[in-house]
């Protein structure tokens, strides 16, 4: 029987490349490192644990969009300050992996949004998103005009630089700086954040996630574009809808700590206070 290793995809830049050589010192040949930004990115080995993602949120997103349906957990080493993906910093690498191989590990599912854009009923683009979806202008002096409807149901017509859809992962990107909630990972909930609405009265709202959300855009929508995790662009056509609900296909994490999310958060967002 073989042995089981892990995959391995490094962003490219000289630390993560150090971190992975030193990595693959220490496990050997129980290492696989994937090209995923291969023009035909290979097909993920069946004796995989899992695949590790050297480098910051957006190769972590850009691994969530390889593995597709895939049912492989993932696994963040944060390089720096910034970044929510990954729970590991890289001083602490090689343990974890040890610790990994011994199956002391905890695994977490992640909600994703499945979106899809019907133009002249025909569907254009069908995508999973593990962050968010986002609406805005490539006119930036223009406002976008957004009409929403939940589960068919008439909600508001924002009139905002954009809007943007989010999952409770995707809560702590675009979403949180621009003004909306964060939401644990395990509050099974959609956010709708508009970006600087003309209406100080529309807020950030959070919905149910078994909610269907359809948008309309009004106005001149060719002017429009919808971004996909902040990596895959589509403009939009006048004639567009985009229907966004929760996807059938989480993806899964790997985690070490039972309370490892509130940790997470409370490093990056650098809160303090005295203990009770």
């Amino acid at each position: 029987m073989s042995k089981q290793r892990i995959g391995l995809v490094i962003k490219n830049e000289d630390h993560a490349q150090n971190k992975a050589r030193e990595l693959i010192r220490h496990i050997g040949d129980r290492c696989l490192v994937i090209d995923t930004q291969a023009e035909t990115p290979p097909p993920i080995p069946e004796d995989l644990i899992c695949i590790v993602v050297l480098g910051g949120d957006g190769t972590f997103l850009s691994v969530a969009r390889y593995i597709g349906d895939s049912n492989i957990p993932l696994m963040g080493i944060k390089f720096g300050e910034v970044g929510f993906l990954a729970e590991t910093t890289e001083d602490r690498l090689c343990e974890v992996i040890d610790a990994l191989f011994n199956g002391e590990y905890f695994i977490r599912e992640r909600s994703r949004l499945n979106i899809r854009v019907i133009r002249n009923n025909q569907c254009i683009v069908d995508e999973d998103v593990l962050n968010d979806a986002v609406i805005n202008k490539a006119a930036l002096s223009r406002l976008a005009r957004c009409t929403v409807y939940l589960d068919d149901a008439y909600l508001t017509t924002y009139r905002a630089d954009g809007l943007i859809v989010a999952t409770p992962t995707g809560s702590t990107a675009y979403s949180l700086a621009a003004g909306g909630p964060v939401v644990h990972p395990e509050v099974p909930s959609t956010i709708l954040t508009p970006i600087c609405p003309f209406t100080l009265t529309n807020r950030p709202l959070l919905i149910p996630d078994h909610t269907r959300v359809k948008i309309c855009l009004e106005g001149s929508p060719e002017d429009m574009i919808l971004t996909l995790d902040g990596q895959e662009g589509f403009d939009m056509e006048t004639c567009d809808r985009i229907y966004i609900q929760k996807s059938r296909h989480s993806v899964k994490m790997i985690s070490f700590e039972a309370h490892s999310y509130f940790k997470v958060l409370k490093t990056r967002l650098h809160w303090s206070g005295g203990r009770s």
